[in-house]
């Protein structure tokens, strides 16, 4: 019953904040490959590293891992850090509900299935539109997602943006380069892409499976179609 409303909440949580991606905005498009082990093998170290001290991903298991090409023991290695946690037990955060509520003043939601609830092209936009802005909490805003509670944990790769408003009235806005980060801007993006590949594998960890075994059934069809066509030639060949 709890995962239940853990997954309503996230579902809600990122689905009303939809309107969060208006004001004309156009979404970068998220050129991910579901099927790129190397890529969703490094999103998945990205989202150990950075997104679980706070999310949490409870419909997500670690041995699913598996699929995406990693051993258990890479799985064990690389991450999981508590000798307590096993490779079947679900993905939960660092944080506890009350520190959480305290630093960001709500619960970061959960992410395990943010990806069937957003899409690929919003989180990729999300990932990389984090600016400087000292108006707010975190001193960090969102173009997708104005005020948005999270900060900009990226912003040692990527470096610092800076708002540039096109009209006085700050209705349309771009980003600038502000300072350097310790990736380029090609690779953190890259980097964004990884993770946003990952996220969209946790949201359905079968998906390339279930397309390959439909591939397969379609072309069962067509083979036992053709068949049942030739037995039934042949039965009423002499029937006139």
């Amino acid at each position: 019953m709890k995962l239940i409303l853990v997954m309503v909440w996230s579902v809600l949580f990122f689905s009303g904040l939809a309107g969060a991606a208006g004001g004309g905005y156009t979404l970068s498009k998220a050129n991910i490959d579901g099927t790129n082990a190397e890529s969703l093998q490094r999103g998945a170290k990205i989202f150990a590293d950075r997104c679980l001290s706070c999310h949490a991903a409870t419909f997500m298991r670690y041995n699913r891992l598996v699929d995406i090409g990693l051993s258990q023991s890479q799985i064990k290695q690389y991450f999981i850090v508590d000798d307590s946690v096993k490779v079947g037990d679900t993905m939960k955060s660092a944080i506890d509900a009350a520190t959480a509520k305290q630093m960001f003043g709500v619960m970061p939601p959960d992410l395990s299935v943010v990806s069937r609830s957003r899409g690929a092209d919003w989180l990729y936009t999300y990932f990389v539109s984090f600016y400087k802005d000292e108006a707010t909490t975190t001193g960090w805003n969102n173009l997708i997602f104005p005020n948005v509670a999270m900060p900009n944990v990226f912003s040692q790769e990527q470096g610092v943006l800076r708002a540039i408003y096109a009209t006085d009235d700050k209705s349309s806005l771009s980003l600038e380069r502000e300072t350097q980060g310790s990736l380029s801007a090609r690779a953190f993006d890259d980097s964004m892409l990884d993770l946003t590949n990952f996220l969209v594998f946790m949201g359905e960890p079968a998906a390339e499976k279930r397309k390959q075994i439909g591939s397969l059934v379609i072309i069962f069809l067509i083979i036992f179609a053709f068949m049942a066509w030739a037995v039934k030639r042949e039965f009423w060949k002499d029937v006139h």
